[in-house]
C-alpha cells in the first residue's frame, strides 16, 4: 500500500517543467520561508519588536517562543537519531526508474522536514488555533511534495507527522 500511494503521488512529476519546479520550491525552499513566517509571527504577534525594552518583552514571552522553536529542534534531532536506528531507504535506492527531482542523501524514516514541521506546526496550534492551522497545512504541503519529488514514502511522512505532534504535544505538557 505504502508504494501504490508513493506512485500515485510521484506520478505527477516529470509531466510538467512548471509542476516539477512548484514541488521543488515547496519541498527544499519554502520550508526556510515557513521558518522565518514562523520567528516573524511570533515576534510581531507579541509586540517583542515595538517594546521599548526588547530583551525584557523577550523574556515575557520566552516560553511560547521556545517551545515552538525548541519543539522543532527536538523533533528534528530525534527523526535524525531514529534514521540512524532504523536505516531505511530512499525510494529512489530501492526503485531505480525512480528519478528524484532533486538530491538527497541519508535515510528517509522518519521525514526530518515531516517532523519539524508538524512539531512547529502543533506547538503554534497550542497557542494560535488559526495560525496553527495553517503552519499544519504548510506541514502536509511540504510532505506532500517530498513524496512527489521522489525523496519519501508516505510511511515516511506519516511517521515523521506523528513524531513531530508527539513531541509537541509532550513539551506542551510538561
Amino acid at each position: 500500500m505504502n508504494d501504490n500511494i508513493f506512485f500515485f503521488f510521484y506520478n505527477l512529476a516529470h509531466q510538467s517543467v512548471f509542476f516539477d519546479k512548484a514541488v521543488v520550491f515547496i519541498a527544499d525552499i519554502f520550508p526556510y520561508i515557513v521558518v522565518i513566517i514562523a520567528g516573524i509571527f511570533l515576534l510581531f504577534y507579541h509586540e517583542v519588536l515595538r517594546a521599548e525594552n526588547l530583551l525584557k518583552a523577550f523574556l515575557q514571552k520566552w516560553k511560547e517562543i521556545i517551545l515552538v522553536f525548541f519543539s522543532g529542534a527536538l523533533a528534528w534531532f530525534l527523526a535524525y537519531v531514529l534514521k540512524f536506528l532504523f536505516h531505511t531507504p530512499r525510494p529512489f535506492d530501492l526503485f531505480p526508474k525512480v528519478v528524484s527531482l532533486f538530491s538527497e542523501t541519508g535515510y528517509a524514516f522518519p521525514s526530518g522536514h515531516a517532523t519539524f514541521f508538524m512539531a512547529l506546526a502543533v506547538a503554534l496550534f497550542f497557542s494560535h488555533k488559526k495560525v496553527g492551522y495553517i503552519f499544519i497545512f504548510f506541514a502536509f504541503l511540504i510532505g506532500i511534495a517530498r513524496i512527489i519529488a521522489g525523496i519519501h514514502f508516505p510511511v515516511d511522512i506519516l511517521g515523521g507527522f506523528i513524531l513531530g505532534f508527539t513531541i509537541a504535544y509532550f513539551l506542551k505538557n510538561v
